[in-house]
């Protein structure tokens, strides 16, 4: 495909035209025998005109084929192809599976992960229970890439049938204690959807996230994980998120969390845009739990510097903030006790 043409085009009409030109090129190459080579080049530009909006659907059959190719790096461009061409209802999904299930279950790790990233774009509601337990399986592999796809993996399973995860709560709270930190940190976001649907269920998971995130302020896992000098920033968000969730109306959850909170927002305050982000979650965490008078105003102090920037996406986060807390201060909560 000639991208450098396409880049230059100035006009979507100019390059509808390169691209129509293209996909019959392309339907014309699929008639001819292709070595696979010749055929996974095919595949890539079918992906191209596809993700700008052309249909080449005359390529779907041969990149579900693909997948089933003994050949590592050809398997990869069919799953890859799959997913970026096909959806869940599409009539060829029925003759992937099959080339899922098996590969999810291969002793080779790169056909695991191949699998595992094109299973949450193509798994619908029918084929969910025969790919379940061989995901499942794969919580306890011993190559940690491919435990954190799994994970993955499954928390697509749960947000299109949230009664098939019922009876593995357990097998995913286990994933928080995992050696590698991507693991815990893709199993947070699992345990959030499943925390928002029964936060009673999860209120005893509260003393590790508040072990966690001081652990991650306190610099203990990998600097890998640092971006900007703050540590998993991201991580720190998803936390701060589960917290202010089963902290609400929660005086003796909340009671646990004051110390952390307070400390997040004193380690982030570095003055660059990511330790913003980190400093305004913790006071929404604050905001929404329950109330604590010198935590609020601790919170105040730093939102101030919001205010007083330069930046106006900064100062209409800190207004924002600020109206949050006087919010809490003007309408305190009743005490449940």
């Amino acid at each position: 495909m000639r991208s450098k043409s396409i880049g230059e085009c100035k006009s979507k009409q100019e390059e509808d035209k390169i691209l129509a030109s293209e996909v019959s090129t392309l339907k014309q190459i699929f008639t001819t025998q292709l070595t696979d080579k010749k055929l996974k080049e095919a595949l890539m530009r079918v992906m191209y005109a596809e993700m700008l909006g052309h249909h080449a659907d005359f390529g779907h059959i041969h990149a579900v084929n693909m997948t089933q190719k003994t050949n590592l790096v050809s398997k990869r461009v069919g799953y890859m192809a799959s997913a970026a061409c096909l959806h869940p209802g599409h009539e060829l999904v029925t003759l992937a599976v099959n080339t899922m299930r098996r590969d999810v279950a291969s002793s080779n790790h790169v056909e695991v992960c191949a699998a595992l990233i094109a299973i949450p774009k193509l798994v619908s509601k029918e084929f969910l229970p025969a790919l379940l337990q061989p995901v499942l399986a794969l919580l306890d592999h011993a190559m940690e890439a491919i435990r954190k796809k799994a994970v993955m993996v499954l928390h697509k399973f749960y947000t299109i049938e949230p009664e098939s995860m019922a009876s593995h709560t357990d097998k995913l709270r286990r994933a928080l204690c995992d050696k590698d930190p991507a693991v815990m940190g893709a199993a947070l976001y699992i345990l959030h959807a499943m925390a928002e649907q029964t936060p009673a269920h999860h209120k005893d998971l509260v003393p590790s996230y508040v072990s966690i995130l001081k652990q991650i302020t306190e610099h203990r896992l990998p600097s890998t994980f640092d971006y900007h000098r703050v540590p998993a920033p991201w991580i720190q968000i998803k936390l701060l998120k589960l917290l202010a969730l089963l902290g609400t109306n929660d005086q003796r959850a909340s009671e646990g969390m004051y110390e952390v909170l307070n400390d997040v927002m004193r380690r982030a305050d570095t003055g660059i845009n990511i330790g913003y982000a980190v400093i305004y979650d913790c006071v929404r965490t604050v905001t929404t739990i329950y109330p604590n008078i010198p935590l609020l105003e601790a919170a105040a102090g730093h939102i101030a510097r919001f205010v007083q920037s330069e930046n106006h996406n900064l100062k209409y986060l800190g207004i924002k903030a600020l109206a949050q807390i006087v919010q809490v201060r003007t309408n305190p909560r009743p005490n449940p006790n």
